[in-house]
């Protein structure tokens, strides 16, 4: 093997790239990671501290076995480096009692077994009093939920990795790949051309680039995130706040206990997400963006509804039904990719490294990917 042969090259090194070069690298492959930008840097979509994790699943009960192995992914990667990646602090899902959300999650818990609590709007309110929600309001309390520390799990995945041989290369893009004759790839960068058995495929709002048959299915769009100045903070710390999605009149949105920075985070609305080019460098979050967030915290969260302290944006990659699409490239098994994970998929990103590995080295998975597969969006 030369010095520019791998048995995997792994182009992004996000989320999922950085999961899948540690399960990979684990198995004793040599592994090549290709980053586009610096490792743990903000253009893409895992960055700003923290990730919802819940259990309890109301885009779907088939995503359920995957988030538990996810979870127990995350408690032994956070062992293995020395870090506390999975911070369990519960999770609720809010809504209005009839809308469907909290149903679903209820189902997903029904069908899994998943232990869990119906809350009303008294209790939500004697429970946690940081938030104020309309008459009619429900919660679905969901105990094992919490948050992954994002950055850290990227980086505590790369260490991992590295520690087993693999080679991580930043600031180097995949520029174009193609399967070679012998049932292999080739890859180019501005610094090289490289060669392996297998290619796995994570690069985020970029994946089009690279699996031209996306193109027509993915879609890129901005979503903002904030910290704002909590009046009460108390209300608010880990260990008494839970992590949430919370559906109003304004949309759906989603927030966290207190955690390594002074502010209140909330991200939203989920729907009024807005179309952006992922070459754009500005990522910063547009004002109508920001006054959906202000007005939420205004009126459902009025402790935490000071002036914003850190305003950022996310990058999402969309399919037309938001659920995943992991798969390989039509007509080159030997080249898989799994992205388009539709503003939900950070706290899967430990197991979807695990997938990828196993389709990598097998072509199977121990879990039912027909869901995912992008067949779905066949003409």
């Amino acid at each position: 093997m030369t010095s520019n042969s791998y048995d995997v090259i792994v182009a992004g090194v996000g989320a999922m790239g950085s999961a899948a070069c540690w399960h990979l690298a684990q198995r004793g492959l040599r592994v090549l990671g290709l980053e586009r930008f610096d490792l743990g840097h903000g253009m893409g979509s895992s960055h700003g501290l923290t990730r919802i994790i819940r259990l309890a699943y109301f885009e779907g009960s088939k995503y359920v076995p995957i988030v538990q192995r996810a979870h127990e992914l995350w408690q032994k990667t956070g062992e293995q480096a020395g870090l506390k990646l999975l911070h369990v602090t519960g999770s609720l899902d809010l809504a209005p009692a009839g809308s469907g959300q909290v149903e679903s999650s209820l189902q997903s818990c029904l069908d899994h077994g998943l232990e869990h609590e119906q809350l009303d709007g008294q209790e939500i309110a004697r429970r946690f009093p940081g938030f104020s929600l309309p008459s009619g309001h429900i919660g679905l309390w969901q105990p094992g939920g919490g948050f992954v520390a994002s950055e850290k799990a990227i980086f505590a995945h790369v260490g991992l990795a590295q520690s087993r041989g693999a080679e991580i290369r930043t600031n180097e893009p995949m520029l174009d790949w193609s399967p070679t004759a012998d049932g292999g790839v080739t890859v180019r960068t501005a610094r090289g051309t490289y060669s392996a058995g297998r290619l796995v495929i994570t690069s985020g709002g970029w994946i089009t680039d690279a699996v031209p048959a996306l193109a027509r299915t993915v879609t890129t769009v901005r979503q903002a995130i904030g910290w704002f100045t909590t009046r009460k903070p108390e209300l608010y710390r880990e260990g008494v706040f839970p992590v949430f999605i919370l559906t109003v009149e304004e949309g759906n949105f989603y927030g966290f206990p207190l955690y390594e920075h002074p502010g209140f985070k909330l991200g939203g609305p989920h729907f009024g997400r807005e179309p952006m080019d992922p070459r754009e460098d500005d990522r910063t979050p547009s004002p109508r963006q920001v006054e959906l967030i202000r007005a939420c915290l205004a009126r459902y969260l009025p402790d935490a509804a000071g002036e914003p302290l850190t305003l950022k944006g996310c990058l999402y990659s969309v399919t037309p039904d938001e659920d995943f699409i992991i798969d390989s490239v039509p007509g080159v098994p030997q080249a898989v990719f799994a992205s388009c994970c539709s503003g939900h998929g950070f706290k899967f990103a430990s197991a979807i490294g695990e997938i990828l590995a196993d389709l990598s080295d097998s072509g199977r998975s121990r879990f039912d990917l027909a869901p995912f597969s992008l067949a779905r969006f066949a003409a």
